[in-house]
Parts: structure tokens; C-alpha cells; sequence
């Protein structure tokens, strides 16, 4: 896909999902819809670890030849920080504000970096412009997960 087309995508996502994040009460924020699944505060500091493993591969794969990141486990991550007592509003905010740089950083990448490649944990090899369509992909399945 165009990588201008993936971040008009992404900018929009992020425009659009900002009001309707918004309207969600900090009650409504903190249920959990079933026994062992997150709540929306959850699924939001979910989506903001996302932000911030995903910043550190779209920088140093531009940096570093045969890069290798560790994965990312989610379930600790949403553990240790505890953002089910977290403000919903102080969560949103750094969600938008995050992912809005994460797109001035996408925004400036060389179209020429677009094809290098690093590994996350024992995976293959991908592209930086693979992992930045799939970070918008995860994005946006689990906003909809919330917003629906």
C-alpha cells in the first residue's frame, strides 16, 4: 500500500477515534466485559505500549543494520502499570498526543528506509513498511473493538 495513503489513514483513525474516545464515561472505562478481558483504560494502555514498542523499531531499524527488537508481552506490560487506575481522561490524552507523533515520525521517513528489515524476537525478517501498515491495522482493530 501507498505509505502517503497508510498515514492519511492513520492521521484520520486518530481524529476520528479522539471525539468518540471522548465521550466514553470514566465509568464506563473501568468494566470489564467478561472475566479475564481488559477494560477500555486496559485496552488503552494496551494501545499505548503498542505506541511506544512500535516508536522504538520505526527509529532504530532506520539506524541499525540486521536489528533484532525483543516482542512485546502485552499482559505484563498492561500489569505493571496498572492502568486500570489510571484517569481515562490523562490516558486519551496521551494515547492522541503519542500517536500523533508517531505519525510525524512515519510522516518522515524516507521513502528508501521503507524496505528495511529487522526481526521482533525469533520472527522473520519484515519491513519497517510492513510493521508500520500492521501497527496501524492492530490500531484500528482494537478501536473498533471499543468504539462498536
Amino acid at each position: 500500500m501507498n505509505m502517503q495513503t497508510v498515514l492519511q489513514d492513520f492521521q484520520q483513525t486518530i481524529t476520528a477515534a479522539s471525539v468518540k474516545l471522548q465521550q466514553i464515561s470514566e465509568a464506563d472505562s473501568e468494566q470489564f466485559p467478561a472475566p479475564g478481558k481488559w477494560s477500555l483504560k486496559q485496552i488503552i494502555g494496551h494501545l499505548i505500549d503498542s505506541a511506544s514498542n512500535n516508536h522504538q523499531r520505526f527509529v532504530r531499524v532506520q539506524l541499525y543494520d540486521d536489528l533484532t527488537l525483543p516482542n512485546y508481552e502485552q499482559d505484563g506490560w498492561v500489569a505493571v502499570q496498572n492502568y486500570q487506575n489510571e484517569s481515562w481522561s490523562e490516558l486519551l490524552a496521551f494515547w492522541q498526543s503519542y500517536n500523533q507523533h508517531l505519525a510525524h515520525v512515519i510522516a518522515n521517513i524516507p521513502a528508501e528506509k521503507l524496505s528495511k528489515t529487522l526481526r521482533v524476537g525469533t520472527g522473520e525478517p519484515i519491513t519497517l513498511q510492513f510493521l508500520i501498515e500492521d501497527y496501524v491495522a492492530h490500531l484500528q482493530q482494537h478501536l473498533q473493538q471499543i468504539l462498536n
